[in-house]
């Protein structure tokens, strides 16, 4: 999809009449990206594990005007994945976007950290965004747009015992570049990707003191990201504005990857 000639140039950011899948929607960054695109103008089909969350979600986009449906969804099961997109055609008879963003984290030094545990890291950020892409792929008409919410530390460092977190991150940006390259031209099925560096989240809430204050003297602009500015940057990506931009990774980190 591009940018119409005779409209403005805000009009390339609009998303009215297109559905956007949003995982891991019950809280953080999922709630900003899933606010943010129905403010935009899209509807949502909002998935995470905790469903009693999603339906405030839910009320959040219903307060901009627009629809939405929450699914309990872990994006670790195949057909968890193939469900969520199931019910959102049932709901809308379409999808066009679809936001990666279910994750977990988890610290552990290498020499003690079990296969269970690297393996639950890799099952949710790694296969579970391969499954929902799959999932969206499979249905998707041309001028779609699938995101996956990748990391800094997919590219960089920070300080923590993060072997898995990190694999899993740098895996999603080789299968962003991959899944673009099978799908773009043949599907016209945009796939980009996202790093966020730290954002004021509930899951940094709880590093904020001695770990991400020290972490904040790399970052140049010497502060966490506010969701709504990495929020903004998946709504570019979703909309026309980003129709010649496929198999990226938008690094959105307050200049921490160049300091």
């Amino acid at each position: 999809m591009t940018v119409e000639a005779s409209s403005s140039i805000l009009d390339a950011f609009r998303l009215d009449g297109r559905v956007a899948v949003v995982t891991g929607a019950s809280s953080g960054l999922g709630v900003a990206f899933a606010q943010a695109l129905a403010e935009a103008g899209a509807d949502l089909v909002l998935g995470a594990r905790r469903v009693e969350k999603l339906e405030d979600t839910k009320r959040l986009v219903e307060a901009t005007g627009r629809r939405a449906v929450a699914v309990a969804t872990d994006v670790g099961a195949p057909e968890d994945c193939t469900a969520l997109v199931e019910a959102a055609l049932a709901a809308f008879g379409h999808v066009e976007i679809l936001i990666n963003n279910a994750g977990v984290s988890g610290a552990r030094p290498a020499t003690r950290e079990t296969p269970e545990e690297f393996r639950a890291i890799i099952d949710i950020n790694l296969s579970g965004c391969y499954w929902m892409a799959q999932a969206c792929g499979r249905v998707m008409r041309p001028g779609s747009s699938i995101i996956n919410i990748s990391s800094i530390l997919g590219l960089s460092t920070a300080g923590l015992p993060q072997a898995a977190y990190s694999a899993s991150k740098a895996g999603l940006i080789g299968m962003t570049r991959d899944l673009a390259q099978q799908w773009t031209g043949r599907k016209g099925i945009r796939v980009n990707a996202i790093a966020p560096g730290f954002f004021a989240t509930e899951m940094t809430a709880e590093y904020r003191e001695g770990y991400l204050d020290a972490q904040l003297l790399r970052v140049p602009t010497g502060r966490v990201g506010d969701p709504r500015e990495l929020a903004a940057a998946a709504v570019f990506l979703a909309s026309p504005a980003g129709g010649y931009v496929t198999g990226q990774t938008l690094v959105v980190d307050g200049g921490f990857t160049i300091a």
